[in-house]
């Protein structure tokens, strides 16, 4: 069985896998798309399907943005073959000169949620994530001013956890093969990050992992191909 199991970031939602679900559900994948309910969506907890039969021949990926995969139960990443991370990171605030900042801008936002200035503060994280390209490209989302009540109260607690990050996913098997996708114009995860990702990646993986950086490209990776590359190395690394 081939089995996706996708997580969106921190102040998307499920309908960022349009594409994506579209593209592999014609090559014969199932797909499931995790869902942390911040705006009109419901919350979706996705479990893999295939480990009742369970076979030799079995991939499970995690597809995962961001926050995402910090964002999925330890049972799916223990239980997981593949992990792709899309501009992702292992902590999002790595220790060094830019923690302080770092902190106090997260810090900010978290007390502006559910204030009169929330909009602006989100607006302008919508801002510098769809960077180089404009905000008004992306399609629109919880942070577009959809936010439910529980949804903000999830949105608050899932910046939390984003500040705490400090690791890999929670239960990542040491056999799953790795692809990091790293864009070159991301105004959200700092060079840092990236580089403490694939340090505890080399450091846990059996299998090294790979990495591709694309040029041009803002923290939303919204690029073309990029969907079916990343279904051709799902096939060649079966």
């Amino acid at each position: 069985m081939k089995e996706v199991i996708a997580m969106h970031g921190w102040g998307s939602d499920s309908s960022f896998w349009g594409q994506w679900e579209n593209f592999f559900s014609k090559h014969h994948w199932e797909w499931q798309s995790g869902e942390r309910g911040y705006g009109k969506l419901p919350l979706h907890i996705p479990s893999w399907q295939s480990l009742d039969k369970e076979s030799n021949n079995d991939q499970r990926v995690v597809i995962a943005h961001s926050l995402g995969p910090h964002l999925l139960n330890r049972e799916i990443h223990a239980n997981s073959t593949h992990l792709v991370l899309l501009a992702s990171f292992s902590s999002f605030v790595p220790k060094g000169s830019n923690q302080r900042v770092l902190l106090k801008a997260l810090q900010g936002m978290q007390n502006l949620l559910g204030t009169d200035r929330e909009k602006k503060m989100l607006t302008d994280f919508l801002v510098k994530a769809s960077y180089p390209e404009s905000y008004l490209s992306l399609p629109k989302g919880p942070l577009h001013g959809d936010l439910s009540k529980k949804g903000r109260e999830r949105l608050k607690a899932d910046l939390a956890l984003l500040i705490d990050t400090n690791g890999l996913p929670n239960g990542l098997t040491t056999r799953a093969k790795v692809l990091v996708i790293n864009a070159e114009e991301d105004a959200i995860v700092i060079p840092e990050a990236k580089k403490s990702l694939l340090a505890q990646l080399i450091t846990q993986q059996e299998n090294p992992p790979i990495e591709w950086q694309l040029k041009g490209i803002g923290h939303t990776l919204n690029t073309s191909g990029i969907i079916e590359k990343v279904h051709n190395w799902l096939v060649l690394s079966k």
